[in-house]
């Protein structure tokens, strides 16, 4: 069994899908860069006809193919931040648009408080690549703490939504 580049990545981005909702402005998403596809097969009949069938093969086929991502980062997999204790401290990350399409993108983070990137969202065209900057405060280590025992328990994720029509 082949696992995804993204399996068992804990630490550090990765980028997962966003669906939108109550979305009042003029673009609307037409894919994003994972999906989740539910096909349910029949077995076939001699003399049926499926010709009313809503599941053609290529909708099968695209469900069983890898996802092409819509954003590359840089890096790519983690982030890393100087160890200053009891300071904000910042790490950079180039993220551009690899798909023929606009892509729009978001940051999320486990600790909102005491992280947030700067932008901390928005939309590409395709081919275009924005640098973005991820704060972290660096909270001081407790009185036995080393600060080699110290773990980042932070965790960033990136959606992106590939985005068809007018955005005004």
């Amino acid at each position: 069994e082949q696992k995804s580049p993204s399996d068992g990545k804990v630490w550090g981005i990765f980028k997962l899908p966003s669906r939108q909702t109550g979305n009042n402005t003029r673009t609307t998403p037409s894919s994003s860069s994972a999906s989740n596809l539910y096909v349910q097969t029949q077995p076939h009949v001699e003399g049926s006809n499926h010709h009313g069938s809503a599941i053609s093969v290529s909708s099968v086929a695209k469900s069983l193919l890898p996802t092409r991502r819509q954003l590359k980062l840089d890096p790519a997999n983690k982030l890393y931040f100087p160890y200053e204790p009891g300071k904000q401290v910042r790490s950079v990350v180039r993220i551009k648009n690899t798909s023929k399409s606009y892509a729009a993108f978001k940051f999320q983070t486990t600790a909102p408080k005491s992280c947030f990137m700067r932008p901390p969202g928005a939309i590409l065209a395709p081919g275009e690549s924005i640098i973005a900057t991820v704060f972290k405060f660096v909270e001081p280590p407790e009185n036995n703490e080393k600060q080699m025992d110290q773990k980042s328990r932070v965790k960033f994720k990136i959606m992106s939504l590939q985005l068809t029509g007018r955005s005004d």
